[in-house]
């Protein structure tokens, strides 16, 4: 069985998507469409942009999903998922390549979740913080101690775990668990503490924006950041999304349930090959490879 996964924030790069524009004429709709929906140029930003340009929050997350989402369009018949998950942002990503969500509506709810995690992150001064080397048990044990909201945010493979949560609390649990054997507990570059309580006022906004967004059948299960079960019903498929921005990624848990239930290879559709090398860790056996035309 084949797995198709969608790469999250942090995988964009200068010129993403340019080839897909000049190669196939329905990318190059798509992108048309994209900056109708958004209302400006991301086709700019995205092929002549610098890496600076690509890290402000309203053309990331729109730009990571329109690379993904294009290429899965752009596949055509080759484009043959057996089950699909994508991380964090990934997830609207694959939603949309598995039929459950329309491009139109998927993007719009993409640059909603942008803005309103933007928001989000000017409330209070909040950050996350990559830990590698000790147990996820070890790393949650030391949150809950740690004075200040701080919490276990991405699991993204064994001896990794990204934290998040109030600026403070995250660099008082980074001293705690490099005193506990962390081979490194390092602040990570991001705006704010996605995937933690701290993203609550983007979640209820996302959550209007999503509750009155139609969601159909998928063509194959989708194994949800939330929930890491394959899911088919489309009510239940809505309400994981909600609770996304609040809840952990459970990367790890996701990609071990997929095997189990029968993945041999994992393709990865979008910039970058950060989840190949994460589904490596996770299964040194397992056959991965980036999805291309």
């Amino acid at each position: 069985m084949t797995a198709y996964v969608f790469p999250g924030q942090g995988a964009q790069f200068p010129g993403m998507g340019a080839d897909l524009y000049e190669k196939s004429p329905e990318a190059k709709d798509l992108f048309h469409q994209a900056n109708d929906i958004l209302g400006f140029s991301i086709t700019d930003t995205m092929f002549q942009g610098s890496a600076e340009d690509l890290k402000e929050t309203k053309v990331t997350q729109p730009a990571v999903f329109l690379h993904s989402v294009i290429l899965s369009k752009v596949l055509g018949d080759n484009f043959k998922p057996d089950m699909v998950a994508g991380h964090s942002l990934g997830e609207f990503s694959a939603l949309v390549a598995n039929g459950v969500l329309s491009f139109q509506d998927g993007l719009k709810l993409v640059s909603q979740r942008a803005q309103a995690m933007q928001k989000a992150c000017e409330i209070k001064p909040s950050t996350m913080a990559a830990v590698l080397g000790l147990e996820d048990e070890m790393v949650e044990s030391v949150c809950s101690e740690t004075e200040g909201i701080v919490v276990a945010a991405n699991y993204n493979c064994p001896g990794q775990l990204v934290i998040s949560g109030e600026y403070n609390a995250v660099e008082r649990a980074c001293e705690n668990l490099k005193e506990r054997g962390a081979k490194r507990a390092m602040i990570l570059p991001v705006g704010g503490a996605f995937h933690s309580p701290l993203m609550e006022p983007a979640r209820k906004d996302l959550a209007a924006a999503i509750e009155n967004t139609k969601f159909s059948d998928p063509i194959c299960p989708v194994y949800q950041n939330v929930s890491t079960f394959a899911v088919n019903d489309p009510e239940e498929i809505k309400k994981n999304l909600v609770f996304q921005l609040t809840a952990p990624v459970k990367w790890t848990q996701s990609v071990q349930n997929m095997i189990k239930d029968g993945a041999k290879e994992f393709i990865e559709v979008g910039p970058g090959k950060v989840l190949q090398g994460l589904v490596k860790k996770i299964d040194r056996g397992m056959e991965t490879s980036s999805a291309g035309i």
